[in-house]
């Protein structure tokens, strides 16, 4: 009679498959919760301990640690030796081994979980069962998921007593099994690890960088319609960031929503928690649009007025509920994702009449703010051809500090300094080489990812001019130091009054001079801010 080990922590369809094991004459070993629990199915089972001959110990931490039980499923059944050995020693064979793990992920993600906790979810006798298995898969079974039960009965009754008929499939459970191992310890070591990928807590990068990856969705496409795409999350950590949104309403996210998405978290993480409402407005992960206003209704409009065509289709982020006069205003545009804070029950109503557009709300209000990040919180990843890159996530700027460096003639006027503080925090999500424009605490053009810097200053004054909007008296924020003097000289002439810029070009000199001849102000805030 062969033998199958079952020991699950997640117990759906268990019973059936255990029932479908003895119906073909199998017989069935078990430990603890796992035994209790067929047996009040009405099966028989035999306890591991009475395998083994040795009791559960240590709270039931050691069950399945034994020899009697590794050898069981380790023996090469083509192997006379290892048969022999095991009839010398009263060894049964082991044939199917169904194991799923203690859920260490869905308990280290929750916020309250303590270390102590953490541990004891550490599933020890469990993956070294499934490896067993696993690494003799030609004779021994590998189950570790519960969808597999139907696939190994039915594998069963076609095999018959020549496994040769499915060695596909059983390679296919053993790597399986190795997938789920591998997942399941990299949870682990992301977890203790807390987690520090760059190697920023020791002072030198690690050799190895691991993440517990689980599937948040299946994308429809990629970024065309060519291309399967999939979204994943770090399982090992609470949700945060975009799989902490709920979505509320519409159509599953898109690939390039969920860029799009990620461009609005960062574009208006400066501004939650300010004293005034903001707005940001992202078309293909750039802003197109960006305000604070007196109302949320008053920062929409101000940046809706920056670039209303490229706001077609766009991602729109507000770090205070969505009121009904904001949702009657959006409802006029074709608007791909909203993410807000909340919803006033009119403001949902009228959104929701919209069939497509994607509602979305953090599970906790102040995560509009959050660190930003990728895989981890604090640390982003860019993959390239052939690896990863991981960085410290840039925090995001903040209002500026008076303090600051102004190597020109002349300082900022109380006004400038305002608009000039909106246009540095507004920045920073814009695609280097990024240059903002920038009055009364609104943009008014944008210029991004262009190779020249000039030419990112001539492009947001030609999308100003083009709206109708005033350049004259405006402010300039650039991502990066101008390395020529022909940006400042550009934005002269279109009016610009004031600039910030971190500085730090070999022409500093030169472009200061030119913001002096033009009787401008500049501040130097000694940080990059380049988005690629």
């Amino acid at each position: 009679m062969p033998i199958a080990l079952v020991s699950v922590s997640d117990k759906n369809g268990v019973e059936e498959f255990c029932r479908g094991l003895v119906e073909r004459g199998w017989e069935i070993v078990s430990t603890g919760g796992t035994r209790n629990a067929l047996l009040e199915a009405g099966l028989e089972v035999r306890g591991v301990g009475e395998l083994t001959g040795h009791p559960e110990m240590l709270a039931g931490r050691v069950k399945t640690l034994h020899p009697t039980v590794h050898a069981g499923i380790l023996a090469r059944r083509s192997v006379p030796d290892d048969l022999e050995q095991l009839d010398r020693h009263g060894i049964e064979p082991i044939d199917l081994v169904a194991v799923n793990l203690y859920p260490f992920q869905r308990t280290v993600a929750r916020d309250s979980v303590t270390l102590a906790d953490a541990l004891e979810y550490i599933d020890i006798g469990g993956p070294t069962l499934l490896r067993a298995a696993a690494k003799n898969h030609q004779f021994v079974l590998p189950v570790c998921d519960p969808d597999d039960y139907g696939r190994v009965l039915a594998a069963l009754d076609q095999e018959g007593n020549d496994r040769e008929e499915t060695q596909d499939l059983r390679r296919e459970l053993a790597a399986k099994v190795f997938r789920h191992t591998a997942t399941y310890d990299g949870a682990i070591a992301g977890y203790l690890a807390a987690p520090d990928p760059i190697g920023r807590e020791d002072g030198g990068d690690p050799e190895h960088v691991l993440a517990s990856m689980s599937r948040v969705q299946t994308l429809r496409y990629g970024e065309n319609p060519d291309q399967e795409a999939a979204f994943f999350r770090d399982a090992s950590r609470s949700k945060w960031g975009i799989p902490a949104l709920t979505q509320l309403h519409g159509k599953e996210l898109s690939f390039n929503n969920i860029l799009d998405v990620d461009g609005a978290l960062l574009g208006v993480a400066p501004f939650v928690g300010g004293d005034d409402p903001a707005c940001v407005i992202i078309k293909h992960a750039t802003t197109c649009g960006v305000a604070v206003g007196r109302s949320l209704l008053d920062a929409y409009q101000k940046a809706l007025a920056c670039d209303p065509v490229s706001a077609f289709g766009s991602v729109i982020a507000f770090t205070e509920p969505v009121t009904e006069a904001v949702a009657d205003a959006l409802a006029e545009n074709f608007v791909e994702c909203v993410v807000a804070p909340g919803y006033a029950d009119p403001a949902l109503a009228t959104l929701q009449k919209k069939k497509n557009i994607r509602i979305l709300r953090p599970e906790r209000p102040d995560a509009l703010g959050e660190a930003g990040g990728h895989l981890w919180p604090g640390i982003e990843a860019r993959g390239v051809r052939g690896g990863v890159l991981l960085q410290t996530a840039a925090a995001a700027p903040g209002p500026l500090d008076r303090s600051s460096e102004v190597p020109t003639d002349r300082p900022p006027t109380e006004e400038e300094w305002v608009d000039l503080s909106f246009a540095w925090a507004a920045t920073q999500a814009v695609k280097s080489n990024g240059i903002l424009l920038a009055k009364s605490g609104a943009s008014i053009g944008i210029g991004a990812g262009q190779v020249s810097r000039v030419d990112s200053v001539d492009i947001a004054i030609q999308k100003a001019v083009a709206r109708g909007l005033e350049t004259a008296g405006s402010v300039l924020g650039s991502d990066a130091f101008f390395p020529f003097r022909d940006g400042i000289d550009a934005a002269a002439a279109a009016g610009v009054r004031a600039i910030v810029q971190p500085g730090g070009s070999m022409r500093d000199e030169e472009v200061v001079a030119a913001a002096n001849e033009h009787g401008m102000t500049m501040v130097f805030t000694k940080r990059r801010l380049f988005r690629h």
